[in-house]
């Protein structure tokens, strides 16, 4: 269970603008609430808003699929706020198909790679204009997936397209160091978000276990909650991470390999 600490700094993020992709629910919905709760004022999209999307956000609608999707949201968001500060690439999906890589449908493939990669690309490229206006201190946190690092055959796909993603923003980071804007990447592990458990119900079917195997492993004791990946957010996003750029964090519990 995860263990609520003290209250965030109400003023942490006051006077930022942040702007999160996938920000409905999950692991998206809790980094939308953190930035918050620090002050930040808050932009987010996804197809649909749920019960979980932050009600003190500002939601658009959107579907960032595609470069006019990406356009018409970030060009939305910049009217909303005036500018940004913090930019958070959270949108993600997938579909595990059991029967192996050959099974997965070639529009599979490129639909992993428009969402879970080019998605992050799409939008960074649109805001670049506008975290440069904002002068040093800008900041871009993308989030990968524990996909990238041990990909499963039923997830070659996503797991391909995060681990471009990881490659891409090693490489922005150290593209947009010198005008003082940071870049960083969170590798998730197993996380509780409606997703991810429709992934692992599909695992634990196909090996006849209880859904609870899938996750028995992490040695920390306990699966992720999403607030575990909010609060690293939090922390590379802040000024306490202010020398800290072209990183991939792992949070996982330690369940993932470590090279």
């Amino acid at each position: 269970m995860f263990r609520t600490g003290t209250s965030p700094d109400a003023t942490e993020f006051a006077g930022k603008r942040a702007i999160v992709t996938g920000g409905s629910r999950g692991i998206g919905a809790a980094i939308v609430q953190r930035l918050l709760d620090g002050g930040a004022t808050v932009v987010t999209t996804a197809r649909n808003a749920t019960d979980e999307t932050p009600k003190a956000a500002t939601f658009i609608r959107g579907d960032i699929r595609t470069l006019a999707g990406v356009q018409a949201f970030t060009a939305a968001a910049l009217d909303e706020l005036g500018g940004v500060d913090i930019v958070v690439n959270n949108a993600a999906a997938a579909r595990a198909h059991i029967g192996g890589i050959s099974s997965i449908p070639d529009e599979e493939w490129l639909d992993a790679l428009d969402l879970n990669y080019l998605s992050a690309v799409r939008v960074n490229n649109a805001l670049l204009p506008a975290l440069r206006e904002a002068g040093p201190g800008g900041v871009i946190v993308n989030i990968s997936s524990g996909a990238a690092l041990t990909p499963a055959p039923p997830l070659a796909h996503y797991g391909a397209a995060k681990a471009a993603l990881n490659a891409y923003s090693k490489a922005l980071a150290s593209e947009l160091a010198p005008a003082g804007i940071r870049v960083t990447t969170i590798i998730p592990g197993n996380v509780l978000t409606p997703g991810a458990d429709a992934i692992r119900q599909d695992f634990a079917d196909a090996m006849d276990v209880p859904l609870a195997a899938t996750t028995a492993g992490v040695p920390l004791g306990r699966p992720g909650d999403p607030r575990d990946i909010a609060e690293a957010v939090a922390y590379l996003a802040s000024d306490r991470a202010q020398w800290v750029t072209g990183v991939s964090l792992t949070v996982d519990g330690g369940e993932l390999p470590v090279v």
